[in-house]
C-alpha cells in the first residue's frame, strides 16, 4: 500500500469542507496491487467530507486507513474496491483467456518436462549408436571411456569459468564423501564400455536391465531394509528374461557378460555411497567433481592396459580406417553426448516424482535397445527377443511397485 504524507498547516476550507491538496498535477488513490485502485485526478478536484471527528494536526495520512472515516464527494465515477481473493480469481481467469496459464495436459509445466524426456532419450540413444559405431573401427575400452570423462570435464570447467553454473566450494569431508561414489562411478562406466565394445548394444542394456536386482540386494543385505516379498516376486521376470536372453544370444560372450554384471554391481554401490555423501551442492556440481575424481581413477588402466597397444598401432589403425578429422570428431562427439544425456537425465529426474522416474528408466532401455537392433540390423533369435520383453517387463513391475512404496512413505512422513 502506498502511503502519502500531506505537510503544509492546516486543510484550506472550500464551502466549509476539507480540502486535501497534492503537491503534484496528478493526484492517485493507490492500494496493494491486488486489490485496490489506481485512479488519476485533477490536482483539487477532490474534495472530503468528515464523517467523523478529525484529528488536529496539520500531517494528514492518505492511505487505507482514513477511507473508512472519509467519503468522496466530488470525484469523478467510483470504483468499489475487491477483496483479495475476488481479485485473485479474477486474475486466475484473465490468465487462462490471455494465454499466460493454460488449465489441462498442454500447460507450460507439461510441456517443459516432456522436452527434457526428450532429449534425454534423444541423447542416450545417439550416445550408444556412436559409442558402438567407434568400437567397430577402435576397441579400446578403457581409453574411450577415459574421453567420454574427459570430454566432460572440460565442459565443466568451462561452464564454471563462465559461471553457469557457479562453481560450489569443496572442503576434505566432501571429497571423501565423494571419492567413493567416483570410484563406483569410474569402474561402472569402464566395464559398462568393455561390454558395449564386447557385444551387442541391445545385449548389455539386457543384462543391466538386472540392476534393479543387485540394488535390492544391497539394501536388504548391506544396508540392512527390509524388502516385502512383493518387491522380490517382482525380479523373478528380470532375472528369467535376462536368462532366456543369454542363452542364445548370437552375440554372448562371457568378457561382456561379466563385464555388464559388474557394472550392475558397481553402480548399485555407487547408489549406496550416494546416500551417505548428501553434501549441500546441487547435482550439476556434484556430478562435475564425480566426474573429475572418476578421470583420476581411470587414467591408469587405460594406460596401463591400453596404452603400448595404442601407441603401436592402435591410433594409426583408426586413422588409416576412418581419417584422424573424424576420428577426433567422433571421440569428441561420444564425449560430449555422453555427458550431456547423463546431466540432462540428473534435471529431468529432478522434475518428476519417482512413479514417473521410474517408468521413464524403463521406457529409456526400451528405446535404446529397439534403435540399437534397427540401427545396426543385429539378429537376434526369437528366445532373445522374448526373453528381453520378459526382463523387461519385470523391470517396470519392480519400478512401479517400489514407487508406490516411496509414494506411501513419503504420504505417511507428510501426514
Amino acid at each position: 500500500m502506498e502511503s502519502r504524507v500531506l505537510t503544509g498547516g492546516a486543510p484550506a476550507i472550500r464551502g466549509g469542507l476539507p480540502l486535501l491538496r497534492k503537491p503534484a498535477a496528478v493526484m492517485k488513490f493507490t492500494t496493494a496491487a491486488t486489490c485496490g485502485i489506481n485512479r488519476d485526478f485533477p490536482a483539487g478536484a477532490v474534495t472530503a467530507k468528515p464523517v467523523g471527528p478529525l484529528i488536529a494536526g496539520p500531517n494528514l495520512i492518505w492511505g487505507r486507513q482514513l477511507r473508512p472515516a472519509i467519503l468522496l464527494e466530488t470525484s469523478p465515477k467510483r470504483e468499489s474496491i475487491k477483496p483479495c481473493s475476488a481479485a485473485a480469481s479474477s486474475s486466475a481467469g484473465s490468465s487462462d483467456s490471455s494465454g499466460d496459464v493454460k488449465v489441462g495436459f498442454f500447460n507450460k509445466a507439461t510441456l517443459t518436462t516432456g522436452f527434457f524426456f526428450f532429449m534425454w532419450y534423444f541423447l542416450n540413444v545417439i550416445f550408444n549408436i556412436l559409442n558402438k559405431k567407434i568400437y567397430n573401427y577402435f576397441p579400446y575400452p578403457y581409453f574411450v571411456s577415459v574421453i567420454h570423462l574427459a570430454v566432460g570435464v572440460v565442459y565443466c570447467l568451462v561452464s564454471w569459468g563462465v559461471g553457469l553454473p557457479k562453481r560450489a566450494p569443496i572442503d576434505s569431508t566432501q571429497l571423501k564423501l565423494l571419492t567413493p561414489v567416483a570410484f563406483c562411478h569410474a569402474l561402472g562406466h569402464v566395464t559398462s564400455n568393455v561390454s558395449f565394445a564386447a557385444v551387442a548394444v541391445s545385449f548389455t542394456h539386457t543384462v543391466k536391465a538386472l540392476e534393479p536386482f543387485f540394488n535390492a540386494a544391497a539394501s536388504q543385505f548391506i544396508l540392512g531394509q527390509q524388502i516385502p516379498l512383493a518387491l522380490w516376486l517382482s525380479l523373478a521376470p528380470v532375472v528369467l528374461g535376462v536368462s532366456m536372453a543369454s542363452l542364445t544370444e548370437l552375440s554372448f560372450n562371457w568378457l561382456g557378460f561379466t563385464s555388464a554384471m559388474i557394472s550392475n554391481i558397481s553402480f548399485t554401490y555407487r547408489s549406496i555411497y550416494s546416500k551417505k555423501a548428501m553434501t549441500d551442492m546441487d547435482s550439476t556440481n556434484v556430478y562435475a567433481y564425480i566426474s573429475i575424481i572418476a578421470l583420476i581413477f581411470c587414467l591408469p588402466p587405460a594406460i596401463f592396459i591400453e596404452g603400448p597397444q595404442l601407441l603401436q598401432h592402435g591410433f594409426n589403425d583408426a586413422i588409416a580406417k576412418v581419417g584422424l578429422t573424424k576420428f577426433v570428431t567422433d571421440l569428441f562427439w561420444v564425449g560430449m553426448f555422453y555427458h550431456l544425456y547423463n546431466q540432462v537425465a540428473t534435471n529431468t529426474l529432478e522434475r518428476v516424482a519417482p512413479l514417473t522416474h521410474a517408468v521413464g528408466n524403463v521406457l529409456k532401455r526400451v528405446f535404446v535397445i529397439g534403435f540399437s537392433i534397427v540401427i545396426f540390423g543385429n539378429k537376434i533369435s526369437t528366445q532373445t527377443g522374448i526373453g528381453t520383453c520378459i526382463a523387461i517387463a519385470g523391470v517396470a513391475i519392480y519400478s512401479f511397485i517400489k514407487a508406490k512404496m516411496e509414494e506411501e512413505k513419503r504420504q505417511k512422513k507428510a501426514a
